[in-house]
């Protein structure tokens, strides 16, 4: 194999269980954002656009759409016979019975030694699957290499209030790490970690190798970081003042792209200089009927607008029938909402038909009484393959799931915070 000076190894194993029914079967860094857009598109376009043109992708839970969508990395520029992108899944190794799961995200890197030294790299970049954002990492690389450090770390400014969340660095005047602290309860310091690693590959190993002796559920933040603390390894935390979004709620997903339809959208989709890169198939230009609205509103291809759709995020191939009303909602793919019907403040995943005159997310903000930690600002979420009657009423903070009948609401309503789950899943 042609040796490499970094690669970048993205985990992407996440069940994103916050996210509630909207990774029932979907692993987090393959659910649609912005439209056409995968979470997983941002990391591997900044690869690509960094010129970092070997990438493993680690993944774990619910790994099949993710496959399908990334396949031999064609919408990135990744496939390539020297380096490219290689899927990595947890496997048996040989002399074991039976593979094991990736246990942490020190544990997951592990279990890739051999296919990292493959490449034999200088250094190696550890990413998440799961975040919206821009970033060259080139630029983070020349800061590793100046400091000549076995780590550098990207860490994003967060209020002090906000700072018991995240995992904290603290540091010297010239950004050198002298503690990190997880979830500190009085935090010394602002810098968050953005769960964005290189490191020089040759001490990583080391640390890899001897933690695993110790931990079967190695993990950098945990593990690996303070260790090399406590030896007295070099780590500089590397500051980052751009837009960054976990979109790891129902709530921040949904603000995230809400915030993509702004007259002056914080995150910019139209910079030509860095573009976002995804699988798109071959679909039909987006039409807007006669007499129909599409209002500061993102739609994707194969979309037709036929009633009102305002201040949204469309999938592709959504059809929005006359007379339908469709207000701060996203719509992934394949969504049909019937004539009549009033869609507010929803999420609505792919292949869902919602039926004629229904009225979805009225009512008061009522917590979800199943999942009251997942829903409760006021979204209501309707899964995959779902269909919604016509005629019914359903509140804020509910959750929808399956090939619904009339006889799944009672007198027409389902009231804020209730559920109509037609098989057993994971809310």
């Amino acid at each position: 194999m042609e040796k490499k000076e970094i690669m970048a190894l993205l985990l992407a194993g996440g069940q994103g269980s916050r996210l509630g029914i909207l990774t029932k079967n979907t692993a987090k860094p393959a659910v649609r954002y912005g439209g056409k857009y995968r979470i997983i598109d941002f990391p591997l376009s900044n690869c690509i656009n960094s010129g970092i043109d070997t990438v493993g992708v680690l993944t774990q839970y619910q790994p099949l759409m993710l496959n399908q969508h990334i396949g031999i990395g064609i919408p990135w520029d990744l496939d390539r016979k020297s380096g490219g992108v290689t899927i990595l899944a947890p496997h048996v190794k040989g002399g074991e019975e039976m593979g094991d799961w990736f246990m942490g995200t020190a544990n997951a890197i592990y279990h890739n030694l051999e296919y990292i030294d493959r490449y034999d790299p200088e250094y190696v970049l550890i990413l998440s699957g799961d975040h919206i954002y821009k970033m060259d990492y080139s630029k983070m690389l020349e800061f590793h290499k100046a400091n000549n450090c076995t780590a550098t770390i990207a860490v994003l400014e967060v209020p002090f209030e906000e700072a018991s969340r995240f995992g904290i660095m603290n540091t010297l005047d010239d950004d050198k790490i002298y503690e990190f602290e997880e979830k500190p309860a009085n935090p010394k310091s602002n810098l968050a970690s953005m769960g964005i690693y290189i490191f020089t590959w040759k001490k990583l190993r080391e640390a890899l190798i001897e933690d695993n002796k110790v931990h079967s559920n190695s993990d950098f933040g945990m593990h690996i970081i303070p260790k090399m603390l406590a030896d007295g390894e070099t780590l500089y935390a590397y500051r980052f003042n751009d837009y960054w979004k976990d979109v790891g709620t129902i709530e921040s997903y949904w603000q995230a792209n809400m915030e993509l339809i702004k007259t002056v959208p914080e995150f910019n989709f139209y910079d030509k200089f860095w573009k976002i890169y995804t699988k798109t198939d071959n679909q039909p230009p987006q039409y807007v009927g006669r007499g129909a609205k599409l209002q500061q509103s993102i739609a994707s291809e194969g979309c037709e607008v036929y009633g009102e759709v305002h201040s949204s995020v469309l999938g592709p191939d959504v059809l929005i029938k006359k007379g339908a009303v469709v207000r701060d909602s996203i719509l992934m793919e394949n969504v049909v909402i019937e004539e009549g019907a009033v869609v507010d403040r929803c999420i609505i995943d792919r292949n869902n038909i919602i039926g004629k005159g229904a009225v979805l997310g009225e009512g008061e903000n009522i917590p979800n009484e199943l999942k009251p930690n997942i829903y409760n600002t006021g979204i209501t979420v309707v899964g995959e393959n779902s269909v919604i009657p016509d005629g019914v009423h359903i509140g804020k903070n509910c959750v929808i799931y399956g090939k619904t009948s009339v006889e799944d609401y009672p007198d027409g309503v389902v009231a804020s915070g209730k559920s109509v789950i037609k098989e057993e899943s994971r809310l």
